[in-house]
């Protein structure tokens, strides 16, 4: 489906074709194929005015999520550092009433999560009926980092693609939409946007020296992102690769598929157990 232009803007649409970001369950994607950077510099003033429609048609949205309560929404976004969950996070979901909507993020587990299953401190998170949850990081660092690094043996990363399947899974059927997606940047893209932390007064407490350590296994993350999204994208709980090189753009596109996604589930407001018309509020 495309976006049509806004009122005003003749003649133009911006092809934001959800189905072509959905990674098909089964299938491998190769991220070296897949463009980073998506969207013409002439959408850019339509694609800011639809990010604000669809803005304000998400926060109606999660008004009548929580007003039903009988499903929850579960965002999770994963992306090589530097390469834009924060400002996702902020630029699409900033407006939404923070009672009814909680972001966590996933570091190294502590000392007290180490002592639980992996899922453990994951699923402590997951969003109640009624809100919306993200996960900037996510269950998926458990089988990414351990196996690039090889901090777990190869049989306890098989098990965990398992597990993470079940996992979301039992999610769904409990009624929480699982939607996940994968910020898609290049290499070049994020030696840009560390060199911005550096120059950036206002930037520089984000720097951090083990960025650069990572950057030294690019080439493995993209590998084994490849295999999870071949592994974990499932009809209930699907990966999006988003082109997120320009921010505009992406918002856009990551809207657009959450807007959908909700309005597919038929949410309906409640109805008065009472008979309206017969009230009466005093002076």
């Amino acid at each position: 489906m495309d976006m049509t232009a806004p009122p005003g803007v003749q003649g133009r649409t911006i092809p934001l074709h959800t189905p072509d970001y959905r990674v098909t369950p089964g299938t491998q994607p190769r991220l070296e194929h897949i463009p980073s950077r998506a969207g013409e510099n002439t959408w850019k003033g339509p694609a800011k005015k639809m990010r604000a429609d669809l803005r304000t048609h998400l926060v109606n949205l999660h008004n009548i999520l929580y007003a039903e309560g009988g499903r929850g929404i579960l965002v999770v976004l994963q992306a090589m550092d530097a390469c834009g969950k924060d400002s996702t996070i902020r630029r699409c979901f900033g407006m939404l009433n923070p009672q009814r909507c909680r972001t966590h993020s996933f570091k190294q587990p502590d000392r007290r999560e180490k002592k639980h299953d992996f899922l453990w401190r994951i699923h402590y998170r997951a969003p109640a009926r009624g809100t919306i949850g993200i996960f900037n990081r996510s269950h998926y660092e458990s089988v990414l980092v351990e196996k690039v690094k090889n901090l777990a043996p190869p049989e306890i990363i098989e098990q965990r693609y398992e597990h993470i399947n079940a996992f979301e899974a039992m999610l769904a059927d409990e009624g929480t939409e699982v939607i996940k997606f994968y910020l898609h940047a290049s290499k070049a893209y994020q030696k840009e946007r560390l060199e911005r932390r550096l120059r950036r007064p206002d930037k520089r407490w984000k720097f951090n020296k083990n960025d650069l350590a990572e950057r030294k296994w690019w080439d493995d993350y993209m590998r084994v992102y490849e295999e999870t999204f071949r592994r974990c994208s499932s009809t209930h709980a699907p990966w999006y690769i988003i082109p997120a090189e320009r921010r505009w753009f992406r918002d856009a596109a990551i809207l657009k598929i959450l807007v959908e996604r909700i309005e597919a589930l038929g949410l309906e407001l409640p109805r008065p157990d009472l008979d309206l018309q017969s009230i009466t509020i005093p002076d």
